[in-house]
């Protein structure tokens, strides 16, 4: 998370390699969960907009025969190491298949199994 610099009142925040980096070792923890089948990263991290006050957008389609409500997902899913806020976009392979159709996000994969797109 944000640190404050020494006692002034400007906040540190980490650099995009910094989150890059972080994100890539939290994925590599994601790939031993077998419901998990791919991770991405959109937004102002993906289109190099990222600065002071960004967090990171990620979504995680997940293989799950009864997924819990959309709006749980998030919950069984921890992310204590990265650097800055997260917010999860969780979607079952077959949810995924109908957004992406209409989907404009631009997603950079860090994760696919069997290194397919879905």
């Amino acid at each position: 998370m944000p640190v404050r610099s020494l006692s002034s009142p400007v906040l540190k925040w980490p650099r995009r390699e910094e989150v890059l980096e972080a994100l890539k070792v939290w994925v590599e923890e994601l790939q031993n969960d077998p419901r998990v089948w791919a991770v991405g990263y959109f937004g102002s991290l993906a289109e190099d907009t990222w600065g002071v006050g960004s967090d990171v957008d990620l979504v995680i389609i997940i293989k799950e025969k009864n997924p819990p409500p959309f709006w749980e997902r998030a919950l069984k899913f921890s992310y204590p190491d990265l650097p800055v806020p997260a917010d999860l976009l969780i979607y079952t392979l077959e949810e995924w298949a109908r957004l992406r159709a209409r989907s404009r996000w631009k997603i950079k994969w860090l994760f696919t199994r069997g290194n397919q797109l879905p």
